[in-house]
Parts: C-alpha cells; structure tokens; sequence
C-alpha cells in the first residue's frame, strides 16, 4: 500500500481496529490537549509501507497532554494506572508536556504540539486524537515528507544544536530501526 499524505495516515489509523480501540480509551479520560504520538504513529506507517502483515510491537504507547496547573508526575502515573484498568497489556507511558522542557533543559513548551516539535526526529514528532465525532486528527509540526519517504533525519530544533544532535544520533543507533523496517534511510549528520 502507499501512503503519500495525511488523509491517506488518517485512513490506515481509522481502519485500524486496535489503534482506534485505544485512542478511544485516552479520550475517555478527557486530558487536556492529548495526543497519542511518536512511536504509535510511525510504525504504523512504516509496517504499511513495508507490507508487513502483522504489527511490529512497540516498546510504548506515548500518551502526551498539556497541564500546567499540576506538573506533577505522580499526576502521570495515576493517568497511565486508569489506561492500564481501561486497556490492560498496553505500555502506555504518559508526559505531561508542560514539564517536560524541565526533563530536557529545554525553554518552556506552550502546547502538546510544540512539545511534539521538539522530539528528536522528524518521522518522531506525529501526534493523532480523536475529536467529538471520532474524526482521527493528525498533527506532523515537521510535515510526513520523511515518514512516507522512509528518510529519518533530526528535527530542525535538534540540527542546530551540537548537544542535541549527539542526542539524536545516541537514538537512531540504539533504536536499530532499519533492523526491522529495512527501507528507512537514515541520515547521520556530522558535527
């Protein structure tokens, strides 16, 4: 199957019954601008440009949200023990972004998505809901060019910065992903 744009990301997310079943849960819990990202977004695309017929499991399902009444991670851990009771079996694993520049010396995020901008690869930093009629929304502040085109490359937060690009090369290399979706390029960059 090929997949060249977001109606066609949006498609394969609705017509996947296990991928709705849990954006459906974290909807259920109301978190102030969530998103279900990174990982859960990508493979799926990359498993579909790959033919794979079974699911590449994940290591995680990254639930974000945007709080900053109560950056506490105690407050995460309780929204991941209500997924847990809701979806049992699932890795979910919630961040609260308006903490999260704390975590990553990084300025303050103003949102879910500009959280999601400051992840480390572009094929990374793709986030989907659900709004009030169930429509998959899908948010890629740095576009799908790369994710459909198989081409991992750092986000521009992360090219300008020498700290932050050995931070994305630590993660392309202990993440192996052309060990399994064996079409994806990866694009080291030298500082």
């Amino acid at each position: 199957m090929i997949i060249k744009n977001k109606e066609d990301i949006v498609n394969v997310i609705r017509d996947d019954v296990w991928m709705m079943d849990l954006l459906r849960a974290v909807k259920s819990l109301n978190l102030p601008d969530w998103w279900v990202c990174a990982g859960f977004v990508r493979s799926k695309i990359w498993d579909v440009l790959h033919d794979f017929s079974t699911r590449t499991p994940i290591p995680d399902i990254d639930v974000i949200y945007f709080e900053l009444t109560n950056i506490d991670e105690s407050v995460e851990k309780k929204i991941e023990e209500k997924l847990i009771s809701l979806v049992p079996q699932i890795p979910w694993s919630v961040k609260n972004q308006a903490r999260m520049h704390i975590k990553n010396n990084m300025p303050p995020f103003s949102s879910s998505v500009d959280g999601i901008s400051k992840f480390p690869e572009t094929v990374t930093a793709l986030g989907v809901k659900l709004d009030e009629k169930e429509n998959v929304i899908l948010t890629a502040p740095w576009g799908i060019t790369d994710v459909v085109n198989l081409e991992v490359r750092p986000t521009p937060y992360y090219l300008n910065s020498e700290g932050l690009i050995k931070i994305y090369e630590n993660r392309v290399l202990k993440k192996n992903w052309n060990s399994i979706w064996t079409n994806i390029k990866i694009h080291h960059i030298n500082h």
